[in-house]
């Protein structure tokens, strides 16, 4: 079965709308920004376990990231983001920590610099577009509600490149096949979590049922709203969004356009249905003029 959607109503199950009869409860990723320590210890975790060849050392010059975006050999980065703390409205400080007794780390003021850290992923779109356009069956919905990629079956036409909205998917240049983040659905099938989860030393990085993580995360937010961060807020989580909720939800504290996220994302063949059935409806009107056309021209001189 193709992954088809409704972008209204109830939440799909993927993976029974995928085939899958009788799947078991849909996992993913949550990822609290706020207690990132940047150690890109799930980046070394995903190339290890995965068998992920390098990408290169180079620094950007802009930050200390170096591998500076999610691509082919790098499934889950790491950004670094350094700006100044904005000022919240009518509050004269913000506190990104507790600010406990007990915290050994300062309050920050606006002005301040900081860092955002945040790692990355593939998001497993409830409306993969991916899914939909690619031709040879390669990518495909597990029975957890997840998206992925068999590199055997990649014929490298690179349909599923531009038809991610958060650009997610590349092709590796030695043989033109794409690959992406599988939430190490080898792991999965075998009760383990997947390596970067695993190896997060702060939690940050968050696995589990998707409904439960949900919930965990609203707490999260509230928790820092008590805080004063009031700039905490969640993406990707919401099911009525333009792909149908994500597999894969962030907590950031700004917003999405300073992690190199879209504000907006929408699965990106949402309006195929509609075109092809105006395309067919233009094909058959045109059909149609022609017959009429060829009708006229057979009739006899001096009739009708």
């Amino acid at each position: 079965m193709t992954d088809r959607h409704l972008l209204s109503g109830p939440e799909p199950d993927p993976a029974r709308d995928a085939g899958h009869p009788q799947p078991p409860e849909r996992v993913g990723f949550f990822t609290d920004t706020s207690v990132c320590i940047g150690c890109k210890a799930c980046e070394v975790a995903c190339k290890e376990w995965n068998a992920i060849p390098e990408d290169g050392m180079q620094l950007s010059g802009m930050s200390y990231d170096n591998t500076q975006g999610l691509g082919a050999s790098t499934w889950r980065h790491v950004a670094f983001i350094e700006q100044k703390v904005p000022a919240p409205d009518g509050r004269p400080e913000l506190t990104l920590l507790d600010n406990s007794p007990t915290s050994s780390e300062p309050s920050q003021a606006p002005g301040d610099m900081r860092w955002l850290m945040s790692s990355d992923v593939c998001k497993h779109c409830t409306h993969a577009a991916c899914l939909d356009v690619c031709p040879t069956g390669s990518l495909f919905r597990t029975e957890f509600g997840t998206v992925v990629v068999q590199e055997d079956i990649c014929n490298g036409c690179g349909y599923c490149v531009p038809a991610c909205p958060y650009g997610v998917i590349e092709q590796r240049k030695d043989d033109g096949r794409a690959f992406k983040c599988t939430m190490c659905y080898d792991r999965l099938g075998v009760g383990q979590e997947p390596a970067c989860a695993k190896a997060c030393p702060t939690q940050s990085i968050q696995f589990g049922p998707l409904e439960e993580l949900r919930e965990r995360a609203a707490l999260r937010v509230d928790q820092l709203h008590e805080q004063g961060v009031e700039q905490a807020h969640l993406y990707g989580h919401d099911p009525q969004d333009g792909v149908g909720g994500d597999g894969a939800f962030f907590l950031l504290l700004d917003k999405p356009e300073a992690y190199g996220l879209p504000p907006d994302p929408v699965v990106t063949t949402r309006d195929l249905p509609a075109m092809w059935k105006h395309a067919g409806a233009a094909a058959l009107s045109l059909a149609g003029s022609i017959a009429l056309a060829f009708a006229v021209a057979g009739r006899p001189k001096g009739t009708r």
